[in-house]
């Protein structure tokens, strides 16, 4: 099984996504994410055995030992770049907050024998696919109209382990496990 870690957006931020991508969508013929597909990945885990999915599980609790933190979705962009965009992506901010999880989510699974990521953590949701080449000035002009768009803040306060399985038109993401934050006082 294909698997990975994110948190989840709150339905508030969820429906300022919805009318986000309504506006955007009819500029440009992308790939664009399904609604009940955005979230935040903290970690791509990959392939995995089931027969050691209570192990991950398990590795994993143990992150769930901090305090809430914020989070604020903001600023359009091109993934890897304007001049070559392969993604059409809004970032997420939140101090130490998310690269920290990422971080220790990282060091947790390299002791199950889990590659670490070679690349430098960038929180963000993906919000368009570009699969093969098309015009895309008048989405660019509509998000030049838009910035500085910021949709908002959210209390992050757990995360959760997902499954990825193809899909006809996109990825199916099933929630196998969701961890909530306990603060390390709260928990003694």
């Amino acid at each position: 099984m294909r698997l990975f870690t994110a948190i989840d957006l709150p339905n508030e931020i969820l429906l300022r996504l919805d009318r986000l991508m309504t506006v955007l969508r009819p500029e440009a013929l992308l790939k664009w994410s399904p609604l009940d597909n955005l979230h935040v990945t903290t970690k791509f885990i990959g392939e995995w055995p089931e027969a050691r999915l209570s192990e991950l599980v398990t590795a994993l609790h143990d992150l769930n030992r901090r305090s809430p933190f914020q989070a604020e979705l903001k600023h359009l962009n091109w993934l890897p770049n304007e001049k070559w965009p392969r993604a059409l992506t809004l970032g997420v901010e939140s101090g130490e907050g998310l690269p920290r999880l990422a971080r220790e989510t990282e060091e947790t699974l390299i002791g199950l024998g889990i590659r670490k990521e070679e690349r430098g953590y960038h929180p963000h949701l993906t919000l368009a696919r570009i699969k093969n080449p098309v015009p895309l000035r008048g989405l660019h002009e509509k998000i030049d109209e838009l910035e500085p768009t910021s949709l908002g803040s959210f209390t992050v306060d757990g995360f959760s382990l997902y499954r990825s399985d193809p899909g006809s038109h996109s990825s199916v993401y099933r929630k196998l496990h969701s961890y909530r934050f306990e603060s390390v006082a709260a928990a003694m």
